[in-house]
């Protein structure tokens, strides 16, 4: 007779028959790095994440390392912002003197360079503006000459998160032109217009100064949508494709991985981040049953990677068990 409790009768057993794990080489740590000195600045909707100027950031890089943690997902926050976005794509901006800092003192640590206008402009919004418009294929070359200057600064991985049309194509022509040809693009392909974004754009001093990015992020009831999103994408020369957000967009993960032979990323986004936090904070719930039972369902809806804000305590919680 067939009894499934069998398989689940003690640790060692459900052990040797788990389908998933989360590892700690598959974790990615978003850091906010910010123009100035001597900053270290908490971010009151994102408990446990700062904001830190280039001078102190060995601070959190150290834990990082120590956790055994392999890569960073970079963000940019300017001291100046205008209507182009210079900033992004400065050579010596915020972002390119950080990857500079990280592969000079870290050189083990993998950078993966968020690309986007939106932290630089001072509208808020990931591409040029015309008349009200953002304008796609006119914000394609300052896209590519961010890439290209990141890659030019040691970042390991360019991921383009302004879901602009044909920026993937635009990014690899660029990148190999300059002599990049073996830079991965991590692309947010599958990313929605979702209310997830809230507490990053407080991190990031990236919220829209008018309306908002539903012009240009995916509407959160199309799922066939992203998948033409990835598609698309993939004949562009992406490498890896990012899904963001997770929670509520899990059947999104499963679906790429059921049709598309690529490693997915998994971003488990500011808000849902916060959402535990509170939650923990309130005593409602086992934060760390709830986060790794999060991680899992990740890898179970098909995802390699893991970005999250989580990614400290869960490399932490991994070694402890």
């Amino acid at each position: 007779m067939d009894r499934t409790r069998r398989l689940r009768s003690s640790v060692a057993i459900r052990n040797m028959v788990r389908e998933e794990h989360v590892r700690v080489d598959e974790l990615i740590y978003p850091i906010f790095i910010m123009e100035g000195e001597n900053i270290c600045e908490p971010v009151d909707s994102m408990p446990g994440i700062n904001q830190y100027s280039i001078d102190r950031l060995s601070e959190e890089l150290d834990k990082v390392v120590e956790a055994g943690i392999q890569a960073v997902l970079v963000f940019g926050i300017p001291a100046h912002k205008d209507e182009v976005g210079s900033g992004a794509y400065a050579k010596e901006g915020i972002i390119p003197r950080g990857i500079r800092f990280i592969k000079d003192n870290y050189p083990t640590l993998l950078v993966v360079a968020d690309v986007c206008l939106c932290e630089y402009t001072s509208h808020g919004h990931c591409g040029l503006i015309k008349d009200g418009e953002i304008l796609n294929d006119e914000t394609l070359p300052l896209l590519a000459k961010a890439s290209v200057c990141y890659a030019e600064a040691g970042a390991d991985i360019i991921a383009p998160s302004d879901m602009m049309d044909k920026r993937v194509g635009f990014i690899r022509n660029a990148l190999d032109e300059a002599g990049f040809i073996n830079i991965p693009i991590m692309a947010y392909s599958a990313k929605f217009a979702s209310a997830y974004y809230g507490p990053f754009r407080d991190a990031a001093h990236s919220a829209p100064g008018f309306g908002d990015r539903k012009t240009y992020q995916m509407d959160p009831a199309n799922g066939k949508e992203a998948m033409r999103e990835v598609a698309e994408d993939l004949a562009e020369g992406a490498d890896l494709i990012i899904a963001k957000p997770t929670m509520a967009y899990m059947d999104i993960i499963h679906a790429i991985s059921e049709q598309f032979n690529v490693p997915i990323v998994a971003y488990n986004v500011s808000g849902e981040y916060a959402m535990v936090k509170a939650a923990a904070a309130n005593g409602w719930i086992d934060e760390k049953k709830i986060v790794m039972e999060n991680m899992i369902g990740f890898k179970r809806a098909g995802a390699k990677m893991i970005i999250t804000y989580h990614a400290l305590d869960v490399a932490r919680w991994i070694k402890e068990d």
